[in-house]
């Protein structure tokens, strides 16, 4: 069996340091390996093979400079939608359990990013197909699309702090 050491995730860097994609700690090892990638930072783990011990990497960076297309927009999903809300009810500040469409649906509302936010069971089911003007409730902030790299790269995937000062995350934000 594997050691956890070479099941992780290992964040890839281009030549330049931008983050570019998460791959496994394995495919990591390979990269440096092959010498197309140098490690950054490393785990405490060691990868033992006949003639070489390598420190498990965590954060690679390429040696050579690699142009990538992103996507527009992070997919929308909910677990995504939980991790941009931080877990809470946007109307009550309790623990999230549901999606909730700001505009319900049976009015015409979209299931998109500005229009779904994260919801208790009772305020979503108070709420119902009603507005919010309707119920007299207001939202502390609108929703919003997701930015940045960490939510391009990783969508609502759990953070490694030791990724953190690559990506731009401050350390309140899982992802």
């Amino acid at each position: 069996m594997p050691s956890s050491g070479t099941t992780a995730a290992t964040l890839l860097l281009n030549a330049t340091y931008e983050p570019l994609c998460v791959v496994s700690s394995r495919r990591a090892i390979v990269l440096v390996l092959a010498e197309k990638a140098e490690p950054v930072d490393t785990a405490a783990e060691i990868v033992h093979a006949e003639r070489l011990s390598l420190a498990v990497p965590v954060v690679v960076r390429l040696t050579r400079y690699v142009r990538v297309p992103y996507p527009a927009q992070v997919p929308l999903s909910r677990r995504a939608v939980f991790t941009r809300d931080g877990q809470t009810c946007v109307y009550c500040g309790g623990s999230a359990t549901s999606i909730d469409h700001v505009v319900p649906r049976s009015r015409g509302g979209t299931h998109t990013w500005d229009n779904v936010v994260a919801a208790c069971r009772r305020c979503n089911h108070t709420k119902a197909d009603r507005s919010l003007a309707e119920l007299g409730w207001k939202l502390p902030n609108p929703p919003r699309t997701p930015s940045g790299a960490a939510w391009r790269l990783l969508g609502a995937r759990t953070v490694d702090p030791r990724w953190r000062e690559w990506l731009g995350v401050p350390e309140s934000v899982s992802a």
